[in-house]
């Protein structure tokens, strides 16, 4: 049975569109983009963004009984491939040593400007 999941401390969907689904034990989390829980773009900079993301991203999980270490795939859009290395290193240091299946995407643009967003696959199993 699916299962529309939700977090009061992660940004509102700005869409047609849910924080996260369940479905058999699986978590799909929307994109997230570094807006804070009010709806605003945190910054410019890359790095306090892709904090923001992973921020939202743990707390949608934590709200739902599930922690960074139960990803099992992440999927990273950037609008600039070169701030790489900065995006992976905090992703890796927010993912405390779990290591998922990953892409990272270079995309023409994000909504509100944003230069980095994150969707995970989690799982209960």
């Amino acid at each position: 049975m699916k299962k529309i999941l939700h977090s009061e401390r992660a940004p509102q969907a700005i869409g047609p569109y849910s924080q996260a689904i369940e479905l058999n034990g699986v978590v799909y989390t929307s994109g997230q983009i570094p807006l804070n829980a009010n709806g605003e773009l945190v910054s410019e900079s890359v790095e306090k963004q892709t904090e923001q993301v992973m921020d939202n991203i743990r707390v949608i999980l934590e709200d739902n009984g599930l922690s960074m270490a139960d990803i099992i795939k992440a999927t990273i859009y950037t609008t600039d491939l070169s701030a790489f290395p900065v995006i992976n290193e905090i992703y890796g240091e927010e993912l405390q040593g779990n290591k998922p299946a990953r892409s990272c995407i270079e995309v023409s643009a994000l909504p509100k400007g944003a230069k980095v967003k994150v969707d995970v696959v989690a799982s209960r199993s």
